[in-house]
């Protein structure tokens, strides 16, 4: 099994690493969140131990940036911070389980090959989205529609991804902001209204069928 190790207490990540490389698990091992985020683009893991607190980047939002890119590989957060709120949050920024430090080995390393075995029994999310015409690759973040590449930038495709992914759900500006751009909602911000724009005039105005739609009050919809 892969596993990334994201730990800044260098003793802790020597024996936790020591103790599943004995296990016969391939681990790798980051100090810092930036350079975990650089792996998770470069590298596939089965499973990724994620502490919360880092000199950088912390674990919550190195979840909820890999969860809006689409990254569902199975995470485990190992901190200090054992409070029902700090639980709470790190759950709902997308991490699949949560153990608190001090711990012992036999425990994270059988919550480490549940979570390895959960993710083998479920369905790999589909590379390729299509609704209609048109056709999202995650893999190459490529576009077409009617067969006419589509270009995008960067955050214009995590934006169409997100819909997409979410195809036929009302998504309300707090969401799109919080999965996107991962920002708390700000009611002074047009962003969202902007990049929607932007997305309707490659996506949808060359074209006679509209796929984003406004739902007045509530948000936006992917949908034919």
């Amino acid at each position: 099994m892969k596993i990334l190790l994201v730990e800044d207490e260098p003793q802790l990540l020597s024996v936790v690493r020591k103790g599943l490389s004995e296990s016969n698990h391939d681990v790798s091992a980051a100090l810092d969140g930036a350079t975990a985020l650089q792996m998770l683009k470069t590298n596939t893991y089965d499973v990724v131990v994620l502490d919360v607190m880092l000199p950088d980047i912390n674990g919550i939002e190195i979840c909820r940036r890999l969860r809006a890119e689409g990254n569902n590989v199975p995470i485990l957060m190992l901190t200090a911070l054992n409070s029902s709120d700090n639980i709470v949050m790190g759950l709902n920024s997308g991490a699949d389980d949560y153990m608190a430090k001090p711990f012992k080995f036999t425990e994270l390393e059988a919550r480490i090959n549940a979570l390895a075995r959960r993710a083998s029994q479920e369905p790999k999310p589909a590379e390729r989205i299509i609704i209609a015409d048109l056709e999202i690759d995650r893999r190459t973040k490529s576009v077409q529609r009617d067969g006419q590449p589509i270009n995008l930038t960067a955050k214009e495709f995590r934006l169409l991804n997100y819909l997409a992914k979410n195809q036929g759900t009302i998504l309300s500006r707090e969401k799109i902001l919080d999965n996107v751009w991962n920002i708390n909602f700000d009611m002074n911000t047009n962003v969202v209204d902007v990049y929607i724009n932007y997305l309707r005039n490659k996506i949808d105005k060359p074209f006679d069928l509209k796929l984003i739609h406004t739902i007045k009050g509530l948000g936006y919809v992917l949908k034919t």
